[in-house]
């Protein structure tokens, strides 16, 4: 009797789904998904036109910028680009996702006033993105790094290609691009702000004439000052000295940061050239008779 009472509940209710199926107008239901995915569509559409023309803008203003030199330093005006094309792009996807949620019935307004979205984006983790935006803002604040500069941020070295509110960008040497969040950056090597200093080593043979040597290079340095135009100061002829149980004669140079390696590396070329052509004795020459 029990089992028979709880069948005839049961049919009651599956007879009221039924039922309730029945009295919806699917009509009426499709009608409205398609009139809101239409408009879903509309917005995406117009938010993707004001977001191009945005950055379109912005790009043009700034090339407008470079070629009236309103701001000599490039790097800067090429971070502060980069950094106005993010703020646009983050400002364009709020007001497109806030507009979304709106079309779809979304109460935004009432949840934002009752700080409901603001406390489930801390519970899925927004303190990391609030310190990326502070820790970025100061270090655009303090002018730490612009884009184009060599810089080394932790183990990463290598060129600045992109600064945002949120991230970093670094490309190695080996073209490897890094994205650092700006709350990992502690400590910057920035090697782009201040004249370099390289020195130019030049392994010699413990029997050749130190005097024929400073003749030869200084000869050689009054040749490549005019030649050189990264070079900041005159080289400055520091003579033999020992590296890693190596005798080597030194030169000291004052360059350009960012190209202490193709300056010296022609330096080097030209001593070596001339010191050859006077036939100084060089330390790898003597090892290479006594393996012969």
């Amino acid at each position: 009797m029990v089992i028979a009472a709880a069948s005839s509940q049961l049919k009651k209710q599956l007879e009221q789904v039924k039922l309730a199926f029945t009295d919806l107008s699917w009509q009426e239901i499709s009608r409205q998904f398609l009139n809101k995915l239409l408009l879903i569509l509309i917005t995406a559409l117009i938010f993707f036109m004001i977001l191009w023309l945005g950055r379109l803008a912005i790009k043009h203003l700034f090339l407008e910028s470079d070629k009236h030199e309103l701001l000599k330093n490039k790097n800067r005006l090429a971070t502060i680009k980069t950094l106005t094309l993010n703020i646009y792009r983050y400002t364009c996807y709020f007001f497109f996702l806030y507009a979304i949620l709106s079309e779809i019935g979304v109460p935004v307004g009432t949840l934002i006033a009752g700080a409901g979205i603001f406390s489930i984006a801390l519970g899925l983790g927004a303190q990391g993105f609030v310190s990326d935006l502070v820790n970025g803002f100061f270090i655009l604040l303090e002018q730490q790094l612009d884009v184009g500069d060599i810089v080394q941020i932790g183990q990463i070295k290598g060129t600045v290609t992109g600064l945002g509110i949120r991230t970093t960008q670094v490309t190695s040497s080996d073209g490897t691009l890094n994205f650092i969040p700006n709350r990992q950056i502690t400590i910057v090597q920035n090697y782009s702000r201040n004249n370099m200093i390289t020195n130019v080593d030049i392994g010699i043979s413990p029997n050749a004439k130190l005097e024929q040597i400073l003749q030869i290079i200084t000869e050689t340095n009054e040749r490549l000052i005019s030649e050189i135009p990264e070079l900041q100061d005159k080289p400055v002829i520091i003579g033999p000295v020992t590296v890693n149980s190596r005798l080597v004669y030194r030169v000291s140079i004052t360059v350009t940061s960012g190209t202490q390696s193709r300056v010296a590396s022609k330096f080097l070329a030209s001593y070596l050239k001339a010191l050859r052509a006077a036939n100084v004795p060089l330390s790898w020459n003597e090892q290479n008779n006594y393996n012969a």
